[in-house]
C-alpha cells in the first residue's frame, strides 16, 4: 500500500470516527467517510487484545492485501476505518476476504464484480 492510501494519524482517525458511517459485522467494524479526493485511503486498528504482534501484523497484511486486490471496487472517494475483532485472529485469508467483502457490501461501497 503506497502511503499516499494509508491513514496515519491521530487526528484523521478521530475525524472518520466522529463524522464517518460505521458498518459493522462479527470480524470487523469499518466506518466509512466521504472525502473530496481522487483514491481511498484506509486506516487499520488491531488491539492487543487479539493477539502477539504477529498475529496482529498477519490480520493487517490480510486487510492490505484485500484492498489491494479490490481497490477497483471500492469507493474511491472514501476513508475507511477498519477495526478488527477478536474472531479475525483465527481466520485465513479466503475467511477475512468474504467477511470484508460482506461488511462493505453492507455499508454499499463496493462495487459488483463484472462478470467476464
Amino acid at each position: 500500500m503506497k502511503k499516499d492510501y494509508r491513514i496515519k494519524d491521530n487526528k484523521e482517525f478521530q475525524t472518520v470516527f466522529q463524522k464517518g458511517i460505521s458498518t459493522a459485522n462479527r470480524q470487523f467494524v469499518i466506518y466509512v467517510l466521504e472525502r473530496d479526493q481522487t483514491h481511498f485511503r484506509i486506516g487499520l486498528s488491531v488491539s492487543k487484545k487479539i493477539g502477539n504482534a504477529v498475529t496482529r501484523n498477519r490480520i493487517k497484511r490480510l486487510i492490505r492485501q484485500f484492498f489491494l486486490e479490490h481497490k477497483d471496487y471500492v469507493d474511491l472517494n472514501k476513508d475507511y476505518i477498519i477495526i478488527a475483532r477478536k474472531p479475525t485472529s483465527a481466520m485465513d485469508y479466503h475467511e477475512v476476504t468474504s467477511s470484508l467483502r460482506h461488511v462493505l457490501k453492507v455499508a454499499k461501497v463496493l462495487k459488483p464484480k463484472s462478470k467476464h
